[in-house]
C-alpha cells in the first residue's frame, strides 16, 4: 500500500505556482488523501470477503466510510487548488457513493412515511451537479479529442441513474421491501469500485489507457447485479 501513496504523488504532483503556505496546505490535504484512500481501500477488501451484517462488519463499515468521504473531500479541494479532472471525477463519486450508502441504513421506513433529512437531499443535489459537470467536460474532453470523454460519459450516465433512483426512493416509491439494504449494498460497493480505480489508474502503466478506468467497474458490477437480484428476491418473499 505504501506504492499506492507514492504513485498518487507522482500523479498529483505539488504545483510550481503555489505560495509556501499554499504548498504547505496543499500537502496537507494530500496527505490525509492518501491515508484515506488507502485505508479506505484496505477495510473495502476486507467487507467484500467478510461475513455481511455482524458486528465486525459494521465497525469496519464505519471505516470505510469515513475514510472515503475524507479521501473524497480532499480529492476535491486538491483538484480546485490545482486542476485535475482525475481527481474531480473520483471524489465526486467518492462523497455521493459512500455517503448516500451510509444515509439509507438510516432511511429504513420511507414507505412508512419517513421523511429523508436535508443530507439526503444535499448528497442528490450535489450528484446532479456532478453531473452537470460530467457531461461538459466530457464534450469539452471529447472535442480535444481525449478518450477521457468517453469514460465520464459513462460516469454521467450511472450518475444521472443513481439520483432518479433517489428521487424516486425518497418521493416514496418504493418497489422493494428492503430498498434501504439493495441501495446500501450498490452504493458502497459503487464507492469500493471509485478506491479500486483510483489505485488501478495511478499504477498502471501509460500503455494501457483507459482500461484501469473500465476493469473495476466491470468485475464488481456483475456482483452488484448478482447481489440485488439476491435480496430482491429475499424481499419479495418476506
Amino acid at each position: 500500500m505504501f506504492g499506492l501513496g507514492i504513485a498518487v504523488a507522482h500523479v498529483v504532483s505539488l504545483p510550481l505556482n503555489l505560495t509556501t503556505m499554499d504548498a504547505s496546505l496543499f500537502n496537507l490535504f494530500l496527505l490525509i488523501h492518501i491515508a484515506g484512500g488507502t485505508l479506505g481501500l484496505l477495510a473495502g477488501t476486507y467487507i467484500m470477503i467478510a461475513k455481511k451484517g455482524d458486528r465486525m462488519h459494521k465497525r469496519v463499515g464505519k471505516i470505510f466510510s469515513i475514510s472515503m468521504l475524507g479521501a473524497g473531500i480532499c480529492s476535491l479541494v486538491l483538484a480546485t487548488m490545482h486542476r485535475n479532472d482525475f481527481l474531480f471525477v473520483v471524489g465526486i463519486f467518492t462523497i455521493y457513493m459512500a455517503g448516500t450508502g451510509w444515509r439509507y441504513l438510516y432511511l429504513r421506513n420511507i414507505a412508512k412515511g419517513q421523511k429523508p433529512f436535508p443530507v439526503d437531499w444535499l448528497l442528490m443535489g450535489f450528484m446532479l451537479l456532478g453531473n452537470i459537470g460530467f457531461v461538459a467536460m466530457g464534450i469539452l474532453s471529447v472535442l480535444d479529442k481525449e478518450y477521457f470523454g468517453a469514460i465520464i460519459f459513462i460516469f454521467a450516465w450511472r450518475g444521472i441513474g443513481f439520483v432518479v433512483q433517489d428521487y424516486k426512493a425518497y418521493r416514496g416509491h418504493i418497489t422493494v421491501k428492503n430498498y434501504w439494504l439493495v441501495f446500501h449494498l450498490q452504493r458502497m460497493t459503487g464507492a469500493y469500485i471509485a478506491s479500486l480505480t483510483a489505485f488501478a489508474v495511478v499504477n498502471a502503466p501509460n500503455r494501457l489507457s483507459f482500461l484501469p478506468w473500465l476493469l473495476p467497474a466491470a468485475i464488481f458490477v456483475p456482483l452488484i447485479v448478482r447481489w440485488t437480484r439476491k435480496y430482491r428476491m429475499k424481499a419479495v418473499n418476506q
